[in-house]
């Protein structure tokens, strides 16, 4: 399959002058839901991704190929360009080369290395970041391994939540001189510290955890903010989904009496129902 056109798409809202939410998607019915709705870009978390594929929390034990191969379903149901959330790639900068590749080779349209200590270590009581000199060498790893220059690299971090406003600006504004394509503030941050980062950075800026008065797209996008997260609420909402009608079915409720069921003309669109019966027609005589 060809990726670039999906690639392209993601770097104009970059470069565009809106902020925009992302789609949380996790599947490939997920993601075609947002592509319907009208979604410019989805997001593939790795918590999500940790959750869907082996049903744990968010501790670094889904493997680079788990994700990269749930990424490629996700992008080979649709056309949405995806972000991923790659975490630290998966290592060293070594790994993180192996992961742009893999990422890469799935269809991602960009992928987030960050610069948090991952996995927890023996005896760590809170999360803590690598030093800034590791995470440029893994930042610039990162864009030694890409092949299709379309495909962006964003260098992510949560200083501004764990270490302070003067530490998320100094490694923000190493990872833009390393070459990455946007920056990824994770955690809460306030607006006071954007206002400081925005004000050192000249590249496009996406923001994670927000709440409260960081909730204003209008003053987000002043800031250089291209891509807000809200949150992955839709895979929560598909647990419950399927929790509520698995139990309704356990209590005696009559397959008839559920509600909350997709319609049978959803199901058809979701699935592709008619392009599977115009090719059974054409290619299998039916």
């Amino acid at each position: 399959m060809h990726w670039t056109d999906r690639r392209e798409r993601f770097r104009a809202v970059l470069q565009g002058a809106d902020c925009v939410h992302p789609g949380s998607v996790f599947d490939p019915i997920s993601a075609r839901i947002a592509e319907e709705l009208g979604f410019e870009i989805g997001m593939f978390a790795g918590s999500i991704a940790s959750f869907t594929v082996l049903g744990v929390p968010d501790l670094i034990v889904l493997t680079l190929t788990e994700f990269a191969e749930q990424a490629y379903r996700i992008n080979r149901a649709g056309k949405l360009p995806l972000l991923v959330d790659a975490d630290h790639g998966y290592g060293n900068a070594l790994n993180v080369m192996r992961t742009i590749q893999e990422l890469e080779t799935a269809g991602v349209a960009a992928a987030s290395i960050e610069d948090t200590l991952l996995p927890r270590t023996y005896g760590e009581t809170k999360p803590t970041l690598i030093s800034i000199e590791e995470g440029v060498g893994k930042m610039r790893a990162a864009l030694a391994a890409r092949e299709d220059n379309s495909f962006a690299v964003v260098g992510r971090t949560s200083a501004a939540a764990m270490t302070g406003t003067a530490d998320a600006v100094a490694r923000a504004k190493a990872y833009e001189a390393a070459g990455v394509d946007a920056l990824f503030f994770a955690g809460r941050i306030t607006r006071a510290q954007l206002d400081a980062i925005a004000g050192e950075v000249k590249l496009p800026i996406v923001l994670g955890g927000l709440s409260g008065d960081m909730l204003d797209k209008p003053y987000l996008a002043s800031r250089g903010v291209r891509i807000a997260l809200q949150g992955h609420q839709p895979f929560s909402a598909a647990v419950q989904a399927v929790y509520t009608t698995l139990k309704a079915l356990r209590d005696g409720t009559k397959p008839s009496d559920l509600t909350g069921i997709a319609s049978a003309e959803t199901m058809h669109r979701m699935t592709r129902e008619g392009d599977y019966k115009s090719w059974t027609e054409r290619f299998l005589g039916g």
